[in-house]
């Protein structure tokens, strides 16, 4: 069969991502979120990340900065990692980190807040 469409191609791939989370191995789910093999969450994030979260560009909250993280990590890491995700203000989906899982972003994300504790 040949799929020429580009809506029916991304339907095939949608239906495919969506068997492979059902697929499972020596009776046990498959977990499809977890970290990349290899990633390095401070490597992804200098990067993906460091142009506008070290110099604060169109708002984004500065890394070392407690002040500029202190509302946002009120909100809690769920809220953090959803916007990271979908994307919030400025800030595209993923950071435009195009290879990262939402495991990954999570894992920068911790990082960025880790790193932004008041002292």
């Amino acid at each position: 069969m040949l799929v020429t469409s580009k809506a029916a191609r991304f339907g095939l791939l949608v239906a495919g991502v969506m068997l492979a989370g059902s697929i499972s191995a020596n009776d046990k789910p498959l977990q499809l979120a977890q970290l990349t093999d290899g990633f390095d969450a401070e490597k992804t994030y200098m990067q993906s990340c460091f142009a506008c979260h070290s110099s604060g560009a169109a708002g984004a909250p500065r890394v070392g900065n407690a002040d500029d993280w202190a509302m946002r990590i009120e909100k809690g890491m769920d809220v953090l990692v959803a916007n990271s995700i979908s994307g919030v203000n400025a800030m595209p989906p993923k950071g435009l980190c195009f290879t990262c899982s939402d495991e990954d972003i999570k894992a920068v994300v911790q990082y960025m807040v880790d790193k932004s504790q008041p002292e």
